[in-house]
């Protein structure tokens, strides 16, 4: 999966236009990264990849780029 395509997983999951993401995005900047946000990452990545997610391990996420690395 190229960066572009975990961009845009993460746009729509965040309701976001197709662009608005870059790697280097904090996660504090953004009013669309929230508790829901997170509790609807985790259940696409365990829906769709079967991975689990801990909400422990979200937590610790500062950017976009840490986000993205839950899909390696």
């Amino acid at each position: 999966m190229t960066n572009k395509e975990k961009l845009n997983i993460l746009e729509e999951i965040m309701e976001l236009d197709e662009g608005t993401l870059t790697p280097e995005t904090n996660l504090s900047d953004l009013d669309e990264w929230d508790s829901v946000t997170a509790i609807s990452l985790i259940a696409y990545m365990e829906e769709t990849y079967g991975k689990v997610v801990q909400g422990s391990q979200i937590r610790k996420f500062k950017t976009v780029a840490d986000v993205m690395s839950l899909f390696d």
